[in-house]
């Protein structure tokens, strides 16, 4: 290497994954239990005068059943579609309840059985915070809030514990059965219960969907975020980069092949997670967070764009790809020159926006500041790659993912704080929001890492192109257990002669050091250091929605399935209600 990379460092990565046998009555895939979450509380919300808390098991049971048909789900997801249902009608009395009068209730058999070395006592399990399972992590942050926590299944436990006039709310996670016994005790004290199923219906090892739970052990109505619709306003984000829209934003019409190219780019077809990260961060320090972002916001959200989409124009030339989104890159049908030269108008413009943006001079210079700052990070970590690509050598993983820091994370940090500085955001919230961004892009590019390995985007992936890849660079660190392979992978980081029509033995000794599942093992960490690094921040409404951030970048998007149950939900209300009389 060229360059010195900085040494990064990586979070205890999460346990090892054991086989398990799921729920039946739970959808397999967490992109469709997410799906399914947004339709009841949907459900939920159309319907909030009708429904009081606590619901009666007939009640809950009927409108259950409704909820399924309406979803068109297999009647045997109705006990989970009750789970959910309940939990939305006892969402808003949880917020109300402060965390020294809420009970997390976790049951034993989350541990890792086998090589658990917690002892119990008359109250439950002890945890030694060995690091192996969940419970340690869940523990820690909700006695840090307030919650008392119990690592114990039994339900006269729990009712004693009510008895005592100290528990007003509660956070269970447990197996559908245990919950559906529980349920008549809980009904029968009226207190709020938020139940999290397990995803298998062993007794041992089991595993539960973490981010669901932290999601509702940090609900406050203190986070005025909670209810704010993101997906409105990431529909809301994209309208700002329709050609009309930019026109107004960028004060006139584009006038001549560069700027017109350069406006092309902007409303091309992408994630716009960036922008969105801008909004959501000024949205989040407003006394009302649901109210129209101003102009000078949706300007310094353009002008976030503007930085993303030059450098992606950068990148293209520098990594010879001819394809973007599926569609032939700019300097593929302009040629190189014109790439480059839009892609530096791009950057202007970002500036220009920015330096135009109707606030306070030492905000738009905070604001430029940060994005030079960015800019320049992003450029080192780039250049960091392409002084690996004159003289390639294998990378350890640790090396992958500084460059992967620098790369990316800069665009979600630049994003972020853009957003906060727009709001008046000081020094303490621009810090966490650095070290939020440094975690949260790692993750990113890590995903990004092994899906491109995974399904060939864009007609390439880093393997095949020859690029440091996360996956690679593993493999070749354990590659030491089975000598005869290394020589294969250390050809492949040197970027040997032939190498390219050999990336499926490549790909074939990745999967036999399990170097994608150790890959998703340290997208876990990051995803979970994201999380960890936003505890410190006291503005509840913007450690709300930085949560809830993680959970829509990495959340899989199922196609069709909200427009389908909405357009199910239409045509079926008449019937559905027939059958639930």
């Amino acid at each position: 290497m060229q360059q010195q990379l900085p040494v990064l460092t990586i979070p205890r990565p999460v346990p090892q994954q054991i086989e398990r046998r799921p729920q039946e009555n739970i959808p397999a895939e967490r992109s469709q239990r997410e799906a399914l979450k947004r339709f009841v509380a949907a459900y939920v919300e159309e319907r909030r005068g009708e429904l009081t808390p606590p619901l009666l098991g007939d009640e809950l049971r009927r409108r259950a059943e409704e909820a399924t048909l309406l979803a068109g789900l297999e009647p045997k997801y109705a006990d989970y579609v009750g789970v959910l249902l309940n939990n939305e009608v006892w969402r808003e009395h949880l917020a109300s309840t402060p965390f020294d009068r809420r009970l997390l209730l976790l049951p034993k058999c989350l541990r890792i059985e086998d090589r658990c070395p917690a002892p119990f006592d008359d109250f439950g399990l002890l945890c030694k915070q060995c690091g192996l399972c969940s419970i340690q992590d869940l523990q820690e942050e909700a006695e840090r809030l307030g919650y008392a926590v119990l690592v114990a299944e039994g339900s006269a436990l729990v009712m004693a514990l009510i008895q005592t006039g100290k528990i007003d709310a509660i956070v269970g996670v447990s197996c559908l059965s245990v919950l559906e016994k529980a349920f008549p005790h809980m009904e029968s004290a009226a207190v709020p219960g938020i139940a999290i199923p397990l995803l298998q219906d062993d007794c041992k090892d089991t595993a539960v969907d973490v981010e669901w739970v932290w999601d509702f052990i940090h609900l406050t109505s203190d986070d005025r975020t909670r209810r704010m619709d993101l997906d409105a306003l990431r529909v809301e984000v994209d309208g700002w980069f329709r050609p009309d829209a930019l026109d107004e934003i960028f004060g006139a019409p584009a006038n001549g092949e560069a700027e017109t190219l350069a406006r092309a780019m902007l409303a091309q077809a992408g994630k716009r997670w960036r922008p969105f990260l801008t909004v959501c961060a000024y949205q989040a320090l407003q006394d009302d967070p649901h109210s129209e972002p101003p102009a000078a916001v949706r300007k310094a959200a353009v002008a976030v764009e503007c930085f993303h989409k030059a450098s992606l124009l950068h990148d293209d030339i520098e990594d010879e790809d001819d394809l973007r989104y599926g569609e032939p890159t700019l300097h593929a049908t302009h040629g190189v020159a014109t790439a480059l030269n839009v892609g530096d108008l791009l950057v202007g413009e970002g500036y220009r926006l920015l330096a135009e943006c109707d606030f306070a001079p030492a905000v738009r210079a905070e604001l430029v500041r940060i994005a030079s700052r960015g800019h320049r990070t992003l450029c080192l970590g780039q250049g960091a790659e392409i002084a690996w690509m004159r003289n390639p050598e294998p990378l350890s993983s640790n090396e992958v993912l500084a460059i992967f820091q620098q790369k990316t994370a800069p665009a979600f940090g630049v994003s972020l704080e853009i957003g906060a500085a727009c709001a008046g955001a000081g020094p303490k919230v621009q810090e966490v929001l650095r070290r939020y961004s440094d975690a949260l892009g790692v993750a990113y590019q890590i995903r990004d890492d092994l899906d491109d390995l995974e399904t060939g985007e864009d007609g390439a992936d880093d393997v095949a192109a020859l690029r440091p890849s996360l996956p690679l660079a593993l493999a070749y660190e354990h590659a030491k257990k089975e000598p005869a392979l290394r020589p294969l992978l250390e050809a492949a980081w040197r970027r040997r002669e032939g190498m390219s029509e050999r990336a499926g033995e490549v790909r074939a000794a990745m999967d036999r050091f399990d170097a994608v599942e150790r890959g998703r093992r340290l997208l876990e960490s990051y995803k979970e250091e994201a999380v960890r690094s936003i505890a410190d921040l006291d503005h509840a409404s913007l450690k709300g929605l930085l949560r809830r951030v993680v959970g829509k970048i990495f959340s899989v998007e199922i196609e069709g399935w909200c427009s389908e149950f909405e357009s199910r939900n239409a045509a079926g209300r008449p019937a559905v209600a027939e059958v639930a009389r």
